[in-house]
Order: C-alpha cells, then structure tokens, then sequence
C-alpha cells in the first residue's frame, strides 16, 4: 500500500490519487477557499487549517470531522486522525468502517498487530480485504495472505493493492503486468508510470525506466 505522506504523494500536490491532473483556476484575491476545493488539489496542510476553522464553527459535525480525519492521514498526522477516529466511535449508533479507517492509521505507524485487531471489528469491505492482505504480507502470515488474495477482485483498487504485494515480494514482472493493464484501461492514471518505472529499476533495466520516468515528469 502507498503510504499518505510520502515523498512521492507530496511531489504531486496538483493531482488527484489517481494521477489526474486537476486544473487550478485563477482565483480572485478576495476569494476565500473552501475544503473540498483543497482536497481536490491535495493541498492537506489548507484543507486541515479549513476544516479546523469549520470544526470550530460547526460544533464538531461529523461529516467535517470525519473529512479533517482522512486530511491528517494523508498529511501523515496518523496519531490525530485516530484521535477524531476514537472521538466518533464513543457514539452508540457510530459507523463500524471507523475500525477500518483507525486500522489504516495504525498500519502506517507499523503496529501492525494492533491494525489487525482493530480491522476486524469492522465490516469485511473492500478496504478491509486489502488491509489485511497487506497485513498479512507485514506479518510473514502466508496462510493469511492467501486467503485474502482469493478475496481481491478485479477492480482498480484491488489490483493496485495486489501489484504492490507482487512488488514488496520482489515479483516485478507480475506488478508490471497489472500496473500496464490498469494503464491501459484508465490512461489518465499518469502516476502509475512511475510504478512501472520502479519494477524496471528493480529488474536492473535502468535505461528502460529511465524513459518512462522522464516520460512521466514531462
């Protein structure tokens, strides 16, 4: 899994997670921005001071609070988001996919067991399967793992989670067929370029790499 925070997602703050590429409009000096409009542009250090302001003006609503928890993940502030996380989950009626979303911070921070625990108390969603596919490849658990990969399916997310397994276990050619096909079927995508680029160098074609990054940056 990509993990928020990273050199790599700040590099690219005028796209979207995907890779496509968002366009700015001129804004009046006198215009004030809004959250979503940050988020779009994965500005996360204006969407958090925005969403802070309307935490402070809106009594805590839980859609603006649960917006400011996915900001502090992707900005990396993990601790904060489990803080809003744990906040929400005192309600009686609260959404069980909270366990999942704290089970995604705790796995950023490398505490894997306590991610585990965690995202089993949720729902079994398409998140928790990749989730705990991915923490089953942290804890060296192969049984685990290969019953989660019979749970991936064919969708965009599943196999990107899928191609990073494939990468973490040094099987590049397998990451680099799915990276290629998912290019193919959503060429505005441009971010997976780099993945691409990545199983190359590990495969030590450094020419070939080299291209298609180059590629990519232009």
């Amino acid at each position: 899994m990509n993990r928020p925070g990273s050199a790599l997602s700040k590099a690219i703050t005028k796209t979207s997670t995907s890779g496509v590429q968002i366009p700015v409009k001129k804004q009046s000096e006198n215009h004030i921005p809004k959250p979503d409009e940050k988020i779009r542009e994965r500005d996360w250090v204006a969407s958090v001071i925005l969403l802070e302001f309307e935490k402070s003006a809106t009594a805590s609503k839980s859609d603006t609070l649960l917006w400011l928890a996915y900001c502090y993940f992707h900005n990396g502030d993990y601790k904060k988001a489990i803080n809003i996380y744990d906040d929400l989950m005192k309600k009686a009626d609260y959404n069980k996919e909270l366990h999942i979303y704290k089970a995604c911070c705790l796995y950023a921070l490398c505490n894997y067991d306590e991610a585990k625990r965690e995202c089993a108390k949720g729902p079994e969603t398409d998140l928790y399967v990749r989730l705990m596919f991915h923490i089953s490849h942290k804890k060296s658990d192969e049984n685990t793992l290969i019953t989660y990969h019979h749970k991936i399916q064919d969708t965009t997310h599943d196999q990107l989670a899928l191609a990073a397994i494939h990468y973490l276990r040094g099987h590049y050619e397998e990451a680099t067929d799915i990276y290629k096909k998912l290019l193919l079927e959503n060429r505005e995508y441009l971010a997976i370029n780099a993945y691409i680029a990545l199983c190359y160098y590990k495969m030590d074609y450094y020419d070939v790499a080299n291209d298609i990054l180059k590629g990519y940056l232009e």
